[in-house]
C-alpha cells in the first residue's frame, strides 16, 4: 500500500501525493495524455483496477481485470509523447520493467490516447519490439527490478 509520503512509482520524483495520488481518487483529472500514461502505470503498480478501468476508452476496455494477473511494476521511462490538440489525440512512448512468476519483463509500446469533453482515455497501443532488450537488463551487481533490495545476480537473474 502506497502512502502518501512515497515516492510516486511512474518515475516523476515526487511525492505520491504530490503526484498520481489525487488522479487515482478521482480528485483531480489528467492534463495530458503522458500524465494518464504515468497514473495509469502507478495504477498497475498499486492494482487500483477501478482507476485502470475507468481511464480506459469504453470502445476497446476490457469488461474486468483480475488484480491477480497484473505483474509487479517496477520501473517505468516515457521515450517521447505526441499530441494534436486540434484532434484530441496523442501517443505516449514508453518502457516499463515488471516482474512476474520470476522473470523480468520489459514493455516496450506506443499507446494512443483521445480527449473527450476534455477527459484523456487510453485506447490501445502498438507493442514494439525493442532493440536494445538486453541493454535494459539490469547487470548482475544492480540492485534487483522486483524491490527485493538484492543484488539482481542473487535473485531474479540467471
Amino acid at each position: 500500500m502506497m502512502t502518501a509520503a512515497d515516492t510516486c512509482p511512474c518515475g516523476s520524483g515526487k511525492s505520491f501525493s504530490a503526484c498520481c495520488q489525487h488522479l487515482l481518487d478521482g480528485s483531480l483529472s489528467p492534463g495530458s495524455a503522458t500524465e494518464l500514461m504515468r497514473s495509469r502505470y502507478t495504477a498497475y503498480v498499486v492494482r487500483d483496477v477501478a482507476y485502470i478501468l475507468r481511464t480506459w476508452h469504453p470502445s476497446t476496455r476490457p469488461t474486468r481485470i483480475d488484480p491477480h494477473t497484473i505483474p509487479t511494476w517496477n520501473g517505468l521511462v516515457i521515450i517521447g509523447a505526441e499530441t494534436d490538440d486540434e484532434k484530441g489525440r496523442a501517443t505516449v512512448e514508453f518502457k516499463a520493467r515488471a516482474m512476474t512468476s520470476g522473470r523480468m519483463l520489459l514493455l516496450h509500446e506506443k499507446s494512443r490516447f483521445v480527449r473527450e469533453k476534455g477527459q484523456w482515455f487510453y485506447v490501445d497501443g502498438d507493442v514494439r519490439e525493442s532493440a536494445d532488450q538486453a541493454a535494459d537488463k539490469p547487470g548482475r551487481n544492480s540492485p534487483c527490478p522486483c524491490s527485493s533490495g538484492r543484488k539482481f545476480k542473487k535473485c531474479c537473474g540467471p
